[in-house]
């Protein structure tokens, strides 16, 4: 391979999903550092290119995407089952902006050469997906692996049973192409993408009574109210801030902080008589969650282990079911969880979440600490992982690693700085305003959070340490 061409640049990241996009982003526009960025689909954005039709992000637009450009209009829906908070972008939104924060931003600073089509192998050779030609690629500084915590959504990813092939078995994306009358639909996962489609199909008229939903877990939620990213809802927002650590400072287990946090507004289920043993950061309005009770043919019988016509098998029994019924996979597990490491190394930078379930801040986050310090041991010091959560016990540990990073983030000058003006950082600009306006009534309750923290802290620590 003499003939083999080879692109030197200061990084190379591999990965244009959110987080490698966010990451990016950041370096270019707070450095001079050339980036060589290697993306296996033909267009940034990662998982998004392959959601199903319907899908939305979770949170406010104005809390995700790339630091330097904002994502949508800062519109309050009128309607719709999020009205009274703020948009959720769209899938093909969120593709069309990431596709502009490429060709408009990026390409253009002349510092960025980007290799779409291009699978990443650990010797540092890109391989196209198009003609084969192997690229050989050097970073004079690190390689950033953006792809740890890479979506898995169910267009990509077979179910892990088997299903007889007379079994009419589709992803969600199916759904808007239906060439047949349904009349039973048999959902089956327990995730946010499970409950987005219920949610759809109730919409679309389905009749709840023909909603089968196979849920072998339930999960709390988060009440999307109190993750508003404007000035507005500084009383939601720093109200659920501050009972959380209240919660913690104040519980003897896990269970007793989630149902603290249920009764301050702050978590929910969708049945009160189930007590979830699932937490993967889905965040719901009230609205959607009065969907989500209407589906009364609830599946509690573990995983699925196999699908024949007219009968699933699972591991706690048997389910009879209409032949001619519809299955909608939402297995798939979304974010896998992985055991955290340290996020930067010789060499290397393998982007983690920094805070709770917030990939595109954190990605700008670790970015922006990279430009700031030389030394990988107090870059690290600045960015604890937030590891991706999956049992209630999990954000324990991960707001122990939060409160960490926050007290750390304080110590840093120059890091305080970019998050004061960071536009995915809305938690420090509402905090900030409230000083500066010496608003006494947001000040008390910034007090009060603050206050929470240390007890928090210990006892979160010794639950930690106890096991419980």
């Amino acid at each position: 391979m003499a003939n083999r061409e080879s692109l030197e640049a200061d990084y190379v990241i591999v990965g244009a999903g959110a987080v490698g996009m966010a990451f990016a982003d950041t370096l270019v526009s707070e450095s001079e550092s050339s980036v060589i960025l290697v993306e296996r689909r033909a267009k940034p954005g990662g998982h998004w290119n392959d959601a199903y039709p319907f899908v939305r992000l979770h949170g406010p637009s104005a809390n995700y995407g790339v630091n330097s450009r904002h994502l949508g209009e800062d519109r309050i829906e009128a309607a719709g089952l999020n009205r009274g908070l703020y948009e959720l972008a769209t899938g093909s939104e969120i593709c069309t902006y990431f596709d502009e924060v490429m060709r408009h931003q990026l390409l253009p600073s002349g510092r960025v050469h980007y290799l779409p089509m291009h699978e990443y192998r650990s010797d540092g050779t890109a391989i196209s997906l198009i003609n084969g030609r192997e690229t050989r690629l050097q970073a004079r500084k690190k390689v950033v692996d953006a792809t740890v915590a890479e979506t898995q959504v169910p267009a990509r990813t077979p179910p892990s049973f088997p299903v007889d092939s007379r079994v009419d078995l589709i992803p969600p994306n199916g759904l808007v192409n239906l060439e047949r009358v349904v009349h039973s639909f048999v959902v089956v996962g327990a995730g946010k993408t499970a409950m987005d489609t219920v949610i759809w199909l109730l919409e679309n008229g389905a009749d709840p009574d023909s909603l089968s939903w196979i849920r072998p877990r339930d999960a709390w939620l988060l009440n999307r109210r109190n993750v508003q990213p404007t000035y507005e809802f500084f009383d939601e927002t720093y109200g659920w801030l501050a009972a959380n650590m209240e919660a913690a400072a104040s519980a003897n287990s896990v269970e007793d902080i989630f149902l603290h946090l249920e009764k301050a507004g702050c978590m929910c289920r969708i049945d009160t008589g189930i007590l979830p043993s699932m937490y993967r950061c889905a965040i719901v309005s009230e609205h959607e969650l009065e969907q989500l009770r209407r589906v009364t043919n609830v599946v509690r019988m573990g995983h699925v282990c196999s699908i024949s016509p007219g009968k699933v098998t699972l591991e706690q029994g048997e389910l009879a079911v209409d032949e001619g019924a519809l299955f909608i996979n939402c297995s798939a597990d979304g974010i896998p969880r992985k055991r955290p490491q340290p996020i930067f190394q010789p060499g290397r930078i393998v982007p983690q979440y920094v805070r709770m379930c917030s990939p595109t801040f954190s990605g700008a986050l670790v970015a922006k600490v990279e430009t700031l310090l030389d030394n990988d041991d107090e870059k690290n010091a600045l960015t604890k992982p937030a590891p991706i959560p999956d049992v209630p016990a999990d954000w324990v540990e991960i707001e122990l690693n939060q409160a960490a990073n926050r007290a750390a983030w304080q110590q840093h000058d120059d890091l305080l700085g970019w998050l004061a003006r960071s536009r995915l950082d809305q938690f420090t600009m509402m905090a900030l305003r409230a000083i500066s306006e010496g608003d006494q009534a947001k000040l008390q309750l910034l007090e009060r959070f603050q206050k929470a923290i240390p007890p928090a802290v210990g006892n979160m620590a010794s639950m930690v340490a106890a096991g419980t």
